[in-house]
Protein backbone atom coordinates (compact mmCIF):
# COMPACT_ATOMS: atom_id res chain seq x y z
CA UNK A 1 0.00 0.00 0.00
CA UNK A 2 1.18 3.52 -0.84
CA UNK A 3 0.92 6.71 1.14
CA UNK A 4 -0.19 8.58 -1.98
CA UNK A 5 -1.40 7.70 -5.44
CA UNK A 6 -1.39 10.45 -8.05
CA UNK A 7 -3.78 10.04 -10.97
CA UNK A 8 -2.24 11.93 -13.88
CA UNK A 9 1.35 12.60 -14.90
CA UNK A 10 1.15 16.21 -16.04
CA UNK A 11 2.86 19.14 -14.28
CA UNK A 12 0.33 19.16 -11.42
CA UNK A 13 0.54 15.42 -10.88
CA UNK A 14 4.33 15.24 -11.00
CA UNK A 15 4.61 18.21 -8.63
CA UNK A 16 2.28 16.46 -6.20
CA UNK A 17 4.47 13.37 -6.42
CA UNK A 18 7.63 15.41 -5.87
CA UNK A 19 6.27 17.12 -2.75
CA UNK A 20 4.97 13.84 -1.38
CA UNK A 21 8.33 12.16 -1.90
CA UNK A 22 10.22 15.08 -0.37
CA UNK A 23 8.05 14.63 2.70
CA UNK A 24 9.05 10.99 3.03
CA UNK A 25 5.91 9.44 1.56
CA UNK A 26 5.67 6.50 -0.81
CA UNK A 27 4.11 7.64 -4.09
CA UNK A 28 2.72 5.94 -7.17
CA UNK A 29 1.92 8.01 -10.27
CA UNK A 30 -0.53 6.50 -12.77
CA UNK A 31 -0.58 8.14 -16.21
CA UNK A 32 -2.73 6.92 -19.09
CA UNK A 33 -0.67 8.13 -22.07
CA UNK A 34 2.57 10.11 -21.74
CA UNK A 35 4.10 12.11 -18.92
CA UNK A 36 3.94 15.89 -19.25
CA UNK A 37 0.37 16.45 -20.36
CA UNK A 38 -0.56 19.41 -22.59
CA UNK A 39 2.78 21.17 -22.10
CA UNK A 40 4.44 18.60 -24.36
CA UNK A 41 2.63 20.22 -27.31
CA UNK A 42 4.61 23.45 -26.80
CA UNK A 43 7.80 23.59 -28.88
CA UNK A 44 9.17 26.34 -26.63
CA UNK A 45 8.36 27.27 -23.04
CA UNK A 46 9.69 30.70 -22.12
CA UNK A 47 7.38 31.72 -19.27
CA UNK A 48 8.49 29.31 -16.56
CA UNK A 49 10.37 31.10 -13.75
CA UNK A 50 14.09 30.47 -13.68
CA UNK A 51 14.26 28.91 -17.14
CA UNK A 52 15.10 31.01 -20.17
CA UNK A 53 13.76 28.56 -22.72
CA UNK A 54 12.98 24.86 -23.05
CA UNK A 55 10.63 22.66 -25.02
CA UNK A 56 7.60 21.13 -23.38
CA UNK A 57 9.07 17.69 -23.97
CA UNK A 58 12.33 18.69 -22.28
CA UNK A 59 10.37 19.92 -19.26
CA UNK A 60 8.40 16.69 -19.05
CA UNK A 61 11.46 14.47 -19.42
CA UNK A 62 13.41 16.35 -16.75
CA UNK A 63 10.47 16.30 -14.38
CA UNK A 64 9.90 12.57 -14.82
CA UNK A 65 13.62 11.93 -14.25
CA UNK A 66 13.45 14.05 -11.10
CA UNK A 67 10.56 12.20 -9.46
CA UNK A 68 12.00 8.82 -10.40
CA UNK A 69 15.29 9.82 -8.78
CA UNK A 70 13.33 10.74 -5.64
CA UNK A 71 11.79 7.26 -5.52
CA UNK A 72 8.47 7.58 -7.33
CA UNK A 73 6.89 4.50 -8.87
CA UNK A 74 5.01 4.94 -12.14
CA UNK A 75 2.48 2.97 -14.13
CA UNK A 76 1.16 3.64 -17.64
CA UNK A 77 -2.48 2.67 -17.17
CA UNK A 78 -5.93 4.21 -17.52
CA UNK A 79 -7.61 4.82 -14.16
CA UNK A 80 -11.32 4.00 -14.30
CA UNK A 81 -12.33 4.41 -10.66
CA UNK A 82 -11.29 5.46 -7.18
CA UNK A 83 -13.21 3.96 -4.25
CA UNK A 84 -13.00 4.29 -0.49
CA UNK A 85 -12.79 1.19 1.69
CA UNK A 86 -12.78 2.76 5.12
CA UNK A 87 -9.74 5.03 5.16
CA UNK A 88 -8.08 3.07 2.36
CA UNK A 89 -8.44 4.39 -1.20
CA UNK A 90 -8.58 1.77 -3.95
CA UNK A 91 -7.61 2.81 -7.47
CA UNK A 92 -8.53 0.46 -10.32
CA UNK A 93 -7.42 0.66 -13.94
CA UNK A 94 -8.72 -0.43 -17.30
CA UNK A 95 -5.79 -2.81 -17.57
CA UNK A 96 -6.88 -4.68 -14.43
CA UNK A 97 -4.59 -2.96 -11.94
CA UNK A 98 -5.71 -2.50 -8.34
CA UNK A 99 -3.70 -0.16 -6.12
CA UNK A 100 -4.25 0.98 -2.53
CA UNK A 101 -3.23 4.18 -0.73
CA UNK A 102 -4.09 6.40 2.19
CA UNK A 103 -4.56 9.40 -0.10
CA UNK A 104 -5.22 10.11 -3.77
CA UNK A 105 -4.43 13.26 -5.73
CA UNK A 106 -6.50 13.51 -8.91
CA UNK A 107 -4.67 15.56 -11.54
CA UNK A 108 -6.32 14.42 -14.74
CA UNK A 109 -5.97 17.77 -16.53
CA UNK A 110 -8.10 18.64 -19.53
CA UNK A 111 -7.95 18.04 -23.23
CA UNK A 112 -8.47 20.74 -25.82
CA UNK A 113 -11.55 20.45 -27.97
CA UNK A 114 -10.27 19.86 -31.49
CA UNK A 115 -11.69 20.81 -34.86
CA UNK A 116 -11.73 17.20 -36.00
CA UNK A 117 -9.85 17.81 -39.24
CA UNK A 118 -7.55 15.51 -41.15
CA UNK A 119 -3.92 16.05 -40.18
CA UNK A 120 -4.81 18.21 -37.16
CA UNK A 121 -3.04 16.09 -34.56
CA UNK A 122 0.20 16.13 -36.55
CA UNK A 123 0.23 19.93 -36.69
CA UNK A 124 -0.22 20.50 -32.95
CA UNK A 125 2.92 22.37 -31.89
CA UNK A 126 3.88 22.75 -35.56
CA UNK A 127 1.44 25.47 -36.60
CA UNK A 128 -1.57 24.67 -34.44
CA UNK A 129 -1.54 26.05 -30.89
CA UNK A 130 -3.97 26.49 -28.02
CA UNK A 131 -2.33 29.15 -25.85
CA UNK A 132 -1.38 32.68 -26.92
CA UNK A 133 0.49 33.29 -23.66
CA UNK A 134 2.60 30.19 -24.28
CA UNK A 135 3.14 30.35 -28.03
CA UNK A 136 2.19 33.84 -29.21
CA UNK A 137 5.77 35.11 -29.33
CA UNK A 138 6.66 32.53 -31.97
CA UNK A 139 4.28 34.26 -34.38
CA UNK A 140 5.45 37.85 -33.86
CA UNK A 141 5.05 39.82 -37.08
CA UNK A 142 3.12 36.99 -38.75
CA UNK A 143 -0.48 36.27 -39.71
CA UNK A 144 -2.48 33.93 -37.48
CA UNK A 145 -6.05 32.70 -37.33
CA UNK A 146 -8.08 32.13 -34.18
CA UNK A 147 -10.82 29.51 -34.31
CA UNK A 148 -13.73 30.40 -32.05
CA UNK A 149 -15.80 33.35 -30.95
CA UNK A 150 -16.32 32.97 -27.21
CA UNK A 151 -14.50 34.73 -24.38
CA UNK A 152 -11.48 32.44 -24.55
CA UNK A 153 -11.04 32.97 -28.28
CA UNK A 154 -11.41 36.74 -27.98
CA UNK A 155 -8.92 36.93 -25.13
CA UNK A 156 -6.45 34.89 -27.17
CA UNK A 157 -6.99 37.20 -30.14
CA UNK A 158 -6.36 40.32 -28.04
CA UNK A 159 -3.03 38.94 -26.86
CA UNK A 160 -2.06 37.90 -30.36
CA UNK A 161 -2.97 41.30 -31.80
CA UNK A 162 -0.18 42.81 -29.69
CA UNK A 163 2.43 40.64 -31.40
CA UNK A 164 1.16 39.51 -34.80
CA UNK A 165 0.92 41.54 -37.98
CA UNK A 166 -2.59 40.25 -38.61
CA UNK A 167 -5.13 38.27 -36.59
CA UNK A 168 -8.10 36.67 -38.32
CA UNK A 169 -10.94 35.43 -36.12
CA UNK A 170 -12.95 32.60 -37.68
CA UNK A 171 -16.30 32.03 -35.98
CA UNK A 172 -18.69 29.39 -37.31
CA UNK A 173 -21.75 31.13 -35.84
CA UNK A 174 -23.46 34.26 -37.21
CA UNK A 175 -22.00 36.37 -34.41
CA UNK A 176 -19.29 36.41 -31.77
CA UNK A 177 -20.53 35.04 -28.45
CA UNK A 178 -17.89 36.58 -26.18
CA UNK A 179 -18.37 39.63 -23.99
CA UNK A 180 -19.20 42.88 -25.76
CA UNK A 181 -16.28 44.60 -24.02
CA UNK A 182 -13.84 42.13 -25.58
CA UNK A 183 -15.49 42.53 -28.97
CA UNK A 184 -15.08 46.29 -28.78
CA UNK A 185 -11.39 45.96 -28.03
CA UNK A 186 -10.88 43.72 -31.05
CA UNK A 187 -12.97 45.83 -33.42
CA UNK A 188 -10.79 48.81 -32.53
CA UNK A 189 -7.62 47.03 -33.66
CA UNK A 190 -6.66 47.70 -37.27
CA UNK A 191 -4.81 44.40 -37.57
CA UNK A 192 -7.81 42.27 -36.52
CA UNK A 193 -10.30 40.84 -39.01
CA UNK A 194 -13.48 39.13 -37.79
CA UNK A 195 -15.16 36.63 -40.11
CA UNK A 196 -18.41 35.01 -38.98
CA UNK A 197 -20.35 32.04 -40.37
CA UNK A 198 -16.99 30.57 -41.38
CA UNK A 199 -16.53 26.89 -40.61
CA UNK A 200 -12.97 25.60 -40.92
CA UNK A 201 -13.14 22.49 -43.08
CA UNK A 202 -9.51 21.88 -43.94
CA UNK A 203 -5.89 22.62 -43.15
CA UNK A 204 -3.50 23.82 -45.86
CA UNK A 205 0.14 22.81 -45.74
CA UNK A 206 3.37 23.81 -47.43
CA UNK A 207 5.46 20.71 -46.95
CA UNK A 208 5.10 19.88 -43.25
CA UNK A 209 4.16 23.43 -42.21
CA UNK A 210 0.73 25.00 -41.88
CA UNK A 211 0.20 27.73 -44.45
CA UNK A 212 -3.54 28.36 -44.18
CA UNK A 213 -7.02 27.00 -43.64
CA UNK A 214 -9.96 26.28 -45.90
CA UNK A 215 -13.32 27.64 -44.76
CA UNK A 216 -16.92 27.22 -45.84
CA UNK A 217 -19.54 29.94 -45.46
CA UNK A 218 -22.40 28.36 -43.53
CA UNK A 219 -24.97 30.52 -45.30
CA UNK A 220 -23.81 30.56 -48.92
CA UNK A 221 -21.73 27.41 -48.97
CA UNK A 222 -18.87 29.27 -50.62
CA UNK A 223 -15.38 28.04 -49.83
CA UNK A 224 -12.36 30.22 -49.23
CA UNK A 225 -8.65 29.77 -48.56
CA UNK A 226 -7.31 31.89 -45.70
CA UNK A 227 -3.54 32.22 -45.55
CA UNK A 228 -1.93 32.08 -42.11
CA UNK A 229 1.20 30.74 -40.46
CA UNK A 230 -0.45 29.79 -37.19
CA UNK A 231 -3.87 28.60 -36.05
CA UNK A 232 -4.94 29.08 -32.43
CA UNK A 233 -7.84 26.77 -31.60
CA UNK A 234 -10.03 28.17 -28.80
CA UNK A 235 -13.28 26.25 -28.97
CA UNK A 236 -13.30 24.88 -25.46
CA UNK A 237 -11.67 22.49 -23.02
CA UNK A 238 -12.93 19.08 -22.01
CA UNK A 239 -12.33 17.91 -18.41
CA UNK A 240 -12.34 14.16 -17.84
CA UNK A 241 -13.63 14.09 -14.28
CA UNK A 242 -16.83 12.07 -14.66
CA UNK A 243 -15.38 8.84 -13.15
CA UNK A 244 -14.67 10.73 -9.91
CA UNK A 245 -17.91 12.71 -9.51
CA UNK A 246 -18.95 10.79 -6.38
CA UNK A 247 -15.74 11.78 -4.62
CA UNK A 248 -15.57 15.47 -5.55
CA UNK A 249 -18.31 17.85 -6.66
CA UNK A 250 -18.29 18.99 -10.27
CA UNK A 251 -19.49 22.37 -11.52
CA UNK A 252 -21.78 22.70 -14.51
CA UNK A 253 -18.82 22.61 -16.88
CA UNK A 254 -17.48 19.34 -15.46
CA UNK A 255 -14.55 20.80 -13.50
CA UNK A 256 -13.89 19.87 -9.88
CA UNK A 257 -15.68 22.50 -7.80
CA UNK A 258 -12.98 23.07 -5.19
CA UNK A 259 -11.02 26.15 -4.17
CA UNK A 260 -7.30 26.93 -3.97
CA UNK A 261 -6.84 24.49 -1.08
CA UNK A 262 -7.47 21.58 -3.49
CA UNK A 263 -9.45 19.70 -0.83
CA UNK A 264 -12.55 17.70 -1.82
CA UNK A 265 -15.59 16.60 0.17
CA UNK A 266 -14.01 13.14 0.56
CA UNK A 267 -11.32 12.94 3.27
CA UNK A 268 -8.01 11.91 1.75
CA UNK A 269 -8.98 12.84 -1.82
CA UNK A 270 -7.42 15.96 -3.40
CA UNK A 271 -7.48 17.51 -6.86
CA UNK A 272 -4.89 19.62 -8.67
CA UNK A 273 -4.25 21.36 -11.95
CA UNK A 274 -6.39 22.21 -14.95
CA UNK A 275 -9.13 19.75 -13.94
CA UNK A 276 -10.01 22.12 -11.08
CA UNK A 277 -12.32 25.10 -11.42
CA UNK A 278 -10.04 28.11 -11.79
CA UNK A 279 -9.55 31.37 -13.67
CA UNK A 280 -6.01 30.82 -14.92
CA UNK A 281 -4.71 27.59 -16.45
CA UNK A 282 -0.96 27.87 -16.92
CA UNK A 283 2.07 25.71 -16.21
CA UNK A 284 2.83 27.73 -13.07
CA UNK A 285 -0.70 27.42 -11.67
CA UNK A 286 -0.65 23.67 -12.28
CA UNK A 287 2.54 23.13 -10.32
CA UNK A 288 1.21 25.39 -7.54
CA UNK A 289 -1.88 23.19 -7.25
CA UNK A 290 0.28 20.07 -7.16
CA UNK A 291 2.29 21.38 -4.23
CA UNK A 292 -0.83 22.51 -2.36
CA UNK A 293 -2.64 19.19 -2.83
CA UNK A 294 0.39 17.10 -1.87
CA UNK A 295 1.09 19.05 1.31
CA UNK A 296 -2.58 18.71 2.32
CA UNK A 297 -2.33 14.98 1.67
CA UNK A 298 0.84 14.76 3.75
CA UNK A 299 -0.89 16.43 6.69
CA UNK A 300 -3.73 13.93 6.38
CA UNK A 301 -1.27 11.01 6.35
CA UNK A 302 0.71 12.32 9.31
CA UNK A 303 -2.43 12.55 11.42
CA UNK A 304 -3.06 8.84 10.88
CA UNK A 305 0.42 7.41 11.39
Amino acid sequence: MYDMIVVGGGPAGMTAALYGLRNGKSVLVIEKAGFGGQITHSPKVENYPGTLTMSGNEFADRFLEQILAQGAEVELEQVVSVACEGEIKVVTTEEGGRYEALTVVIATGVKHRMLGLEGEEELVGEGISFCAVCDGDFYSGRTVCVAGGGNSALQEAILLAEKCSRVIILQDLPMLTGEERLQQVLRSRENVTILTNQKIIGLLKDGDALCGVETEDRQSGERHSVECEGLFVAIGLIPENEPFKDLADLNRYGYFDVDEQCVTKTPGIYVAGDCRSKYVRQLTTAVADGATAALAACRYINERK
